[in-house]
């Protein structure tokens, strides 16, 4: 028999966030989607809104919230780079202050929390592909420092509230997900290549295309995180989720045409500041402690969010910041 519990997702109508209260409200539990709406969208959670098991407010987690909760997924904060250094002290809040938050409810409520942390701990990697145990290259004065930092640092805080407080934690380190719900202007290299084509615009990629990132479907990647916060309590991670198969920018893009059948053509810019030049998950330990490894291919998976932008109308969303360039 299922145990109900009472689970609280902050970022709840983010991209990741609203496929976990998805699932955590099929499963029956009391799910409270916590989200102030920069970079997401309330149609995420629409569906939803009806259901019993599930709660919506809107709310910025660098502010104290109390709640009465048994686990929480801390899967708030821009993730995009344009939306994250469109106000970057913004974003280190959103991480540190965001953290001390939710950190405080688990402590005061006895509750499980996860962090979604990410691959950019990794920075620019001197090792590849990349495992836990690497301790990352990372410019602390970049225009990427606040997003890359600010996880660190929130690694830092989960560990300290685990050894002091003794608070039960797990930290996931998410490297590059796609799927359908992404928001269609949040700069990433899949969707800004599906909407280009789709629109029959040219193609733009940074430098000669020749740096590499790992796809993973999101079904994956929720499944991942799920796994990690349902795990043994004798592993708390850090864990990399992610899929290993490395693509140049450049491949993802001729696939992408490929998938569209659009008549465009590429078009190359500049290669941005501190834009790491390989990333490739070691999910080793994944394997060993979760027993999960991802299973859809990218060009799989990007047959299934190219059939949902085809599906949706982009009217209904806005660029989240004013420097999004279309």
């Amino acid at each position: 028999m299922t145990v109900i519990k009472r689970v609280l997702v902050t970022g709840g109508a983010g991209f990741l966030g609203s496929h976990i209260c998805e699932r955590l409200v099929a499963l029956g539990h009391d799910v409270i989607c916590l989200d102030n709406f920069f970079t997401s969208q309330k149609s995420n959670v629409a569906h939803l809104l009806g259901e019993p098991n599930f709660e919506l407010i809107r709310h910025d987690i660098t502010l104290p919230i109390f709640l009465e909760v048994d686990e929480i997924y801390h899967m708030a904060c821009p993730a995009a780079p344009g939306h994250y250094q469109f106000n970057p002290i913004k974003t280190i809040k959103t991480s540190v202050m965001g953290s001390i938050n939710m950190l405080g409810v688990a402590k005061r409520c006895g509750a499980k929390i996860l962090l979604a942390s990410t691959s950019e701990v990794y920075g620019d990697p001197e090792v590849h592909p990349q495992p836990e145990s690497y301790r990352g290259n990372v410019n602390p004065i970049g225009p990427r420092a606040c997003y890359d930092e600010g996880k660190r640092a929130a690694e830092t805080l989960f560990m300290d509230y685990h050894r002091m407080n003794r608070v039960s934690i797990r930290i996931v380190r998410i490297f590059n997900t796609y799927g359908p719900r992404m928001h269609p202007y949040d700069g990433r290299v899949v969707s800004n290549f599906i909407r280009q084509a789709l629109n029959g615009q040219d193609i733009t990629i940074f430098g000669d295309g020749s740096q590499t990132r790992a796809f993973c479907y999101r079904d994956d990647l929720v499944t991942g995180i799920m796994g990690l916060m349902n795990g043994p309590d004798d592993f708390i991670g850090p864990v990399n989720i992610g899929n290993p198969g490395e693509f140049t920018i450049r491949e993802l893009a001729e696939l992408v045409i490929e998938l569209t059948r659009a008549k465009v053509n590429l078009v190359q810019r500049e290669l941005p500041a501190d834009d790491p030049t390989r990333r490739r998950p070691d999910i080793t330990l994944a394997k060993k402690k979760l027993g999960w490894e991802p299973t859809i291919t990218l060009r799989e998976g990007l047959e299934k969010t190219i059939d949902w932008f085809r599906s949706i109308d982009l009217d209904h969303y806005r660029p989240p910041t004013p420097n999004f360039v279309r």
